[in-house]
């Protein structure tokens, strides 16, 4: 522990020893980070109009490939069996009693 706090030590020394040379512009050098936008609890940068435009297409086109797919091809849900005719069964298969018992 006490090795990465000296090499910790070290790169800010390194840093700031860094910071104090002059380039030759004139101008200190400085620590330049080349990342995204910050957006610490604030909005981010708003997208292109290009982006919000494709997202729009994109998913207006895929609702209407599901619901055209749910009207038209309706067998992927419910199945693409025939339903039985239940008057065909039998009263055995319904487990209905014969009416010929008497008590």
């Amino acid at each position: 522990m006490l090795a990465s706090r000296a090499l910790l030590v070290g790169r800010l020394l390194a840093r700031g020893a860094a910071a104090t040379k002059v380039n030759p512009t004139g101008l200190r050098n400085q620590i330049v980070r080349h990342g995204h936008d910050w957006s610490y609890r604030v909005n981010g940068p708003k997208p292109e109009m290009l982006a919000r435009v494709g997202a729009q297409v994109a998913g207006g086109f895929m609702w209407w490939w599901i619901l055209w797919h749910l009207f038209h091809e309706y067998e992927h849900i419910t199945g693409e069996f025939d339903y039985p005719d239940p008057s065909a069964w039998t009263n055995a298969e319904l487990g209905i009693p014969t009416e010929g018992l008497d008590e």
